[in-house]
């Protein structure tokens, strides 16, 4: 006998806000995956630019100090001619004497002319030689620079001027004290600004006597800034960049800058734009600016280069981090997902038998191998319904013992029942000499008990149920004659599907016992399938019963004999079968009763 285990409503729950563990293990990798992609693209970037900052301070200061030691040449070049004059005593001593005529003219020419000619040409530059004596006996020559018709040419020059030219300039009498061989002053004086030039300010001095420094003159050496500051090229820093020299009170002297277009043949060109204005006026938030001293004269070259260079640098590597970054949480992510995919799966197999566990399928089981945490549970849970599924099994059969012999009882209860009505009627045929009805009637309650018995099985064809009530009416029919009327109503689907035996005849007896409305009455037997069920219906036009009278038969806490076999069988059916199946009863008085009995519709099993 098999019998489905119906799992608890529990599992037909539907569980709302449910995420797949798979879900939840991806969601797991992905966020750290981002966080891990993120934080490494952030101090990735951070690093690439300090280092890429640094590294471009680093090659700027490079060419800086390359400037710087350019610039230092020429200016040593041009410190180390002033020196050959400031050292010559022969030019000191020919310069103090004062002297007239023909002396004076063969020291022009002999001593100071040659002299003052070599120390102009000793530079390969533009170079402006002008020379103040305080010998008012030394014939001046000079080349008036300051007339606007007089054409600054490429070449070395010499003037020689009266120091009474500048002995009211401010530039003159604002020099420091002098201290041997060390005394000198770069500044723009008389024409150089106008003329783009520079001059290295130095004094002629007498030595005679030690404890006293005479001067007996000013030599002035003046350069073209765009030759002394050939080097200082915005070019070697890249476009957009500034180069600067500063003096010592941070205006700036030369400038060279890709936003002005320099003007070779001028010399108050582009390279004086920009003189004069402080340092600080640059924008320093959108440069990186880098100084460089000029020790010769305690200057400065300044070097500003735009952020934008570094920026469209940093945005370049910028986009192959963000590229590998994009590769590496694809490639992450897809790793994430056959990995949690992996474990989901396992999972996902020890839910499926624990669900099926739950829903009564204990035969399920899963297998891993290797020796890790997944195969320890798999044994576990396979262990687990093995040893449920014994013990369903041992309580099954217990329960199912029970019921056997529940049902045992109750047909012992049934058929004596029926044995002693029917031995009744017998032994009042006996009594009246109708030998023909009694012999009928023997006939036929043998019939009845080999149907009855059947070996003694329990579920049997339903039409052998079927010919059981018809044996029984045929022993009615002896008794009762034409007062019975018998109609069978048998639906042909039946015939494949089996019964709890024995259902049919004591309703038809409790009709014949207790329905009479008169002399006779008629009796309907009806067997369908309905849908998933069979459905017996015994109906009479008998007397007929109230409800109140129906419902003591069906109360299990009525202790009466009256319907304890309507009862006994609702009982057995449901034992059985389950309570949704059993016996129901319909009645009206004076019309008559319904009893239908429903069972489910089970083919039976055909043995070899």
């Amino acid at each position: 006998m098999n019998k489905r285990w119906i799992p608890s409503s529990r599992s037909n729950r539907k569980k709302l806000g449910y995420i797949p563990i798979g879900y939840k293990l991806m969601l797991t990798f992905t966020v750290f995956i981002l966080i891990l992609v993120f934080v490494n693209f952030y101090i990735s970037q951070s690093i690439y630019d300090e280092m890429m900052r640094k590294q471009t301070r680093v090659n700027i200061q490079g060419t800086l100090k390359q400037i710087r030691d350019n610039v230092a040449y020429k200016v040593d070049d041009i410190v180390q001619t002033s020196a050959t004059l400031y050292d010559d005593t022969t030019l000191i001593q020919s310069v103090r004497r004062e002297l007239t005529g023909t002396d004076n003219y063969n020291r022009m020419k002999k001593v100071i002319l040659p002299k003052l000619e070599s120390a102009s040409k000793a530079v390969g530059l533009n170079l402006r030689l002008s020379v103040y004596f305080h010998n008012p006996t030394i014939y001046p020559k000079y080349v008036d620079w300051d007339s606007e018709n007089k054409e600054d040419f490429n070449v070395q020059t010499y003037d020689i001027y009266h120091i009474s030219r500048i002995s009211a300039k401010f530039w003159y009498f604002t020099m420091p004290v002098e201290r041997y061989n060390t005394t000198m002053l770069w500044r723009q004086v008389e024409e150089d600004e106008r003329d783009g030039r520079i001059s290295m300010i130095r004094r002629i001095v007498d030595m005679q006597n030690p404890l006293e420094i005479k001067e007996v003159g000013i030599m002035r050496f003046s350069v073209r800034l765009s030759q002394l500051f050939d080097s200082v090229d915005y070019t070697r820093l890249g476009d957009g960049s500034r180069l600067s020299v500063l003096d010592p009170y941070g205006n700036v002297v030369f400038t060279s800058s890709d936003s002005f277009v320099e003007d070779k043949d001028s010399m108050g060109s582009s390279d004086q734009k920009g003189k004069n204005a402080p340092v600080a006026t640059y924008d320093k938030r959108n440069y990186l600016t880098i100084e460089e001293d000029l020790p010769q004269k305690n200057w400065k070259i300044v070097a500003q280069v735009p952020l934008t260079i570094i920026e469209q640098e940093a945005k370049r590597v910028q986009t192959v981090f963000i590229i590998i970054c994009f590769i590496c949480v694809v490639i992450f992510t897809y790793a994430g997902y056959k990995i949690s995919r992996s474990f989901s799966k396992r999972i996902m197999k020890i839910v499926g038998v624990l669900n099926a566990f739950r829903e009564g399928d204990l035969h399920k089981r899963i297998t891993y191998r290797g020796k890790g945490e997944f195969p320890q549970i798999a044994d576990a849970l396979n262990a687990m319904g093995e040893d449920i599924e014994a013990l369903i099994k041992k309580v099954y059969l217990t329960q199912l013992e029970k019921k056997e012999a529940e049902l045992e009882m109750l047909q012992t209860q049934i058929n004596p029942h029926f044995l002693y009505n029917t031995l009744s009627s017998i032994n009042q045929l006996a009594k009246f000499g109708e030998t023909e009805k009694l012999q009928d009637m023997v006939v036929q309650l043998a019939q009845f008990y080999r149907l009855t018995l059947n070996s003694g099985r329990i579920l049997i064809p339903i039409a052998s149920e079927i010919e059981q009530a018809s044996a029984y009416l045929d022993i009615q029919k002896v008794k009762y004659g034409q007062r019975m009327e018998v109609t069978f109503d048998i639906d042909p689907d039946i015939w494949p599907y089996e019964t709890l035996k024995l259902i049919l005849q004591p309703f038809i007896e409790n009709v014949l016992k207790h329905a009479w409305s008169g002399d006779r009455i008629h009796i309907r037997v009806s067997v369908n399938k309905e849908g998933d069920d069979i459905l017996y219906r015994i109906i009479d036009d008998g007397l007929g019963m109230k409800q109140e009278r129906i419902d003591e038969i069906f109360d299990p806490k009525d202790r009466s004999h009256m319907g304890c076999g309507i009862r006994n069988i609702d009982q057995r059916v449901k034992l059985h079968y389950g309570d949704v199946y059993g016996v129901s009863i319909y009645s009206r008085i004076g019309i008559g009763t319904t009893v239908q009995i429903r069972i489910p519709a089970r083919r039976r099993k055909i043995s070899g």
